[in-house]
């Protein structure tokens, strides 16, 4: 469990949260021998997949029906580097949740240390690619930070 709480990294309350853990590979790091930067979003895909298994939102379903999660804008701050085999934390948690799209929060630590923090903006479409409102079979609690 991570040594450095969510609630004390970003103020949130209330919601369900998760913690995907994995550790550092060397073809993950740079020439500085830093986690490069564009690895940070498939660690932080990787945990939001994480998340959504473990809210019981059913993505496989989803897809097979033709729906999707888009991801609609990532910003992620950097704080201090990872380097190989780190075992990095990654916690996940909603922040905000309208009837098409929502927001969540996550952030790397490292021994309680904070290495990032992503805010994820994500959309539910149809078959054709456009925003629609959940379907109830995938709507789960878990998507609101209100759950």
């Amino acid at each position: 469990m991570p040594l450095l709480s969510f609630l004390t990294l970003a103020g949130y309350t209330g919601a369900m949260s998760h913690t995907a853990e994995l550790v550092v590979r060397t073809y993950e790091c740079d020439a500085y021998g830093h986690v490069n930067n564009a690895n940070y979003l498939h660690y932080l895909e990787f945990a939001r997949h994480e998340y959504l298994k473990a809210v019981g939102f059913d993505f496989a379903g989803s897809l097979a029906a033709g729906y999707g999660l888009y991801v609609t804008r990532v910003e992620i701050e950097y704080k201090r580097p990872a380097i190989l085999d780190d075992r990095l934390l990654i916690e996940s948690r909603p922040v905000k949740k309208g009837a098409v799209s929502g927001v969540l929060e996550q952030v790397i630590t490292l021994k309680g240390q904070l290495i990032a923090r992503a805010t994820v903006h994500w959309a539910f479409v149809d078959p054709t690619g456009k925003p629609c409102r959940i379907p109830d079979r995938w709507n789960v609690p878990g998507l609101s930070p209100d759950q």
